[in-house]
Formats: C-alpha cells, sequence, structure tokens
C-alpha cells in the first residue's frame, strides 16, 4: 500500500514540475516580456558601472592633456565609415549643453547620412531569412519590403529618442565615452546607458528619451505594418530591439577610439577624422 501511494506521489510531483516547466517555456517565449527584461538587466548594469565608476574616470572629469599622436579616446563621425558615430563624445572632451538645433540635426544625420543604411540593410536581411513577416514574402520584392519598413523604424525611432522626447525632458543624447578602466567597467558602463544619460544640465538622469522614445517609435510602427503584425507582443518585440540595439551601439562607441587605433595607427590625426 506504501509503495503505491509513494508511487503516486512521484508521479503527481513529476506532473507538477512538467506542469511548471511549460509555463515557464510559455511565459518566457512571449515576445513582448524580452523588452522588460532586457531593462531589469540594463538597470542593475548601470548601478554596478555607477559604483565602479571613481569621479576621476567619469567621462565629464577635466579633460587630461593628450599629446597630438594620442588618438586612442578620439571619436570619429562614422565606425569603419559605414555606421553613423554622430552622437560620440572623445575621451574628456567638454562640450556645452546640447541645443534643440543640434539634437535636431544628429537625428537628421543618423537617419539620412549615406551610413544610415547599414543597419536597415542587415536587419531587411535577417527579417527576410527568418520570414518574420511572412506577408512581406521573399526574393527582391520581398526584401525591398523589408528594406524600407527597416528604414522607417529607425528614422522614427532616432527623431524620438534623439529629438521629440529629449527636447521635452531637456536630456542630452550625446554618448561620453568613458575611455578609461577594464572590459567589463567599461562596457556595463556603455550598456547602462541605455537607461542612463545626461540632462541638459550635466546630471545623470534616468533616460527617458531612450526608454519612452522607443517605445512610441514602436509604437507608431503598427501604422504601416501588416494587420495581422499589429499586436502588443510584436510592438513589445520591437520596442526591446530598438533598445537593444542602441545598446550595442553604445558598447561600440565605447570600444571604436580602441579599435580605431589599432587599424589606423599609422594615420596622422589630421587624417583620422575621415574614417
Amino acid at each position: 500500500m506504501r509503495a503505491t501511494s509513494y508511487s503516486a506521489r512521484n508521479r503527481r510531483l513529476k506532473q507538477d514540475i512538467f506542469g511548471l516547466q511549460q509555463f515557464m517555456a510559455r511565459w518566457f517565449s512571449r515576445p513582448a516580456l524580452h523588452s522588460v527584461l532586457l531593462i531589469c538587466i540594463l538597470i542593475p548594469a548601470s548601478k554596478l558601472a555607477a559604483q565602479q565608476a571613481a569621479p576621476d574616470d567619469l567621462p565629464d572629469a577635466p579633460a587630461p592633456q593628450k599629446s597630438s599622436g594620442d588618438q586612442r579616446g578620439s571619436q570619429t563621425k562614422r565606425i569603419l565609415d559605414i555606421i553613423p558615430n554622430f552622437r560620440a563624445v572623445s575621451t574628456g572632451e567638454r562640450l556645452p549643453a546640447q541645443s534643440v538645433k543640434e539634437k535636431l540635426l544628429t537625428a537628421t544625420d543618423d537617419s539620412f547620412d549615406y551610413s544610415s543604411v547599414f543597419v536597415p540593410a542587415i536587419l531587411a536581411g535577417y527579417s527576410m531569412a527568418t520570414d518574420a513577416t511572412p506577408e512581406f514574402h521573399q526574393g527582391a520584392t520581398g526584401y525591398a519590403r523589408y528594406f524600407w519598413h527597416a528604414a522607417v523604424d529607425q528614422t522614427s525611432e532616432n527623431y524620438m529618442v534623439e529629438f521629440v522626447v529629449p527636447v521635452m525632458t531637456h536630456e542630452d543624447t550625446r554618448y561620453y565615452t568613458l575611455g578609461r578602466g577594464g572590459f567589463l567597467k567599461r562596457t556595463g558602463y556603455a550598456l547602462s546607458r541605455a537607461v542612463i544619460t545626461r540632462s541638459d544640465s550635466g546630471n545623470e538622469v534616468f533616460n527617458v528619451s531612450e526608454i519612452v522614445g522607443a517605445g512610441a517609435s514602436a509604437g507608431l510602427s503598427s501604422l504601416y505594418y501588416p494587420s495581422r503584425e499589429r499586436s502588443f507582443a510584436n510592438t513589445g518585440t520591437e520596442w526591446g530591439l530598438d533598445i537593444g540595439i542602441d545598446a550595442a551601439s553604445f558598447m561600440a562607441k565605447e570600444f571604436w577610439p580602441d579599435i580605431h587605433h589599432f587599424l589606423f595607427r599609422d594615420t596622422k590625426p589630421g587624417n583620422a577624422a575621415q574614417h
């Protein structure tokens, strides 16, 4: 009798565990949850970066004297000539508050510079390969549909994150390169910029421009995608993707001066800005 009772309890326990596994699998497969998880990861990372960064290591510390040949902390307008880098500020560089006109021009450069087609082109190819929007179909026509949707997504997100929202919240949209410290420290700092930014007065504040601006852009995207794709889940996925791409771009901006110095160490300072 005891053996039968034990066997029954064991089966019920296995059923409960299996049910819990299925519940977790369904829950974590929800696209809208990915955005929440991304923010939950970025916020602790931002706190860790703030704790690890000593006052002298912060990017708004007085600029150290650098020789004319030291280009390690210097940013360029584009990364490898194909990725926009107009918002990056070189290590130690001190700039006045960002004006409304500057925010508008930066968003425009990020959206319409010749290098702005790189990210949409990559995203369009990936989306078509994964058949993300079946209504677009395949082939050259399908790729064209994916591309112009990705380009409009990027433009909408740029203007929301870099112009519309920061003008209302008085936030600085530039990326200030840390440029000092170890890899983990700089990575944590770069990723944290998705949730922490500067106000126009120079104080660190929650990055409303990024979080709210990316969400607003994702909501607007439902206006020009097929009706079947207009759902809260897809909007949440687009929102999380926008924030994730921006976080990755901050990391690229942080380490680009080091990569540039490694690749073009023989380049004269006068020619470095061309890259």
